[in-house]
């Protein structure tokens, strides 16, 4: 009888803990865990990359719908990026000034060449695939931030990365934003 009580208990203590575990395991899912630091290094690049690209939409895009979806990610990116800094220098943390060579090389280059349709559609491929990334990132930070001024900073910027997200898939499905 005392076994089986003692099974019961273990089962019970086990069944409490799965869902914790699942959850840390889908944490890890979502990649490792960022410092603040490392975390205010890719908001930085990520927002200089989008306002860049989103002033070349304005002029490389043939679809007006794309250049005005360039135009409001160039303009929101842009206000993040001064929200970044006003979050980053609260935390003591520095922010990047200028596009790295690695984004410059994967993520501005390739746009150079582009006019017209082509440009459009892998625009609005990279928007989707980019900002899908950098929610999940920010999710993170926004759940697991060391300082409270980065963490808000996180939270904050979710609604217009989503956003962003929404109109990129709308403008691929032939869509208004």
């Amino acid at each position: 009888m005392k076994r089986i009580l003692a099974g019961v208990c273990c089962l019970g203590l086990a069944l409490c803990c799965l869902p914790g575990m699942a959850q840390t395991k889908m944490h890890k899912a979502a990649g490792p865990a960022m410092t603040d630091q490392q975390f205010v290094d890719f908001a930085a690049q990520t927002d200089m990359v989008e306002a860049n690209l989103g002033q070349l939409a304005q002029t490389n895009a043939k679809s007006q719908d794309v250049k005005d979806y360039g135009q409001t990610v160039a303009a929101d990116h842009t206000k993040d990026f001064s929200d970044l800094n006003a979050a980053a220098q609260q935390a003591n943390l520095t922010v990047p000034t200028a596009i790295d060579s690695a984004h410059n090389k994967e993520m501005i280059d390739p746009f150079q060449k582009l006019n017209g349709a082509a440009f459009d559609h892998k625009y609005i491929r990279e928007m989707i695939a980019g900002h899908t990334k950098a929610i999940a990132v920010y999710k993170k930070e926004a759940d697991d931030a060391q300082n409270p001024a980065i963490k808000s900073y996180a939270q904050n910027a979710l609604p217009v990365l989503q956003k962003h997200l929404d109109a990129a898939k709308a403008l691929e499905k032939g869509g208004k934003q």
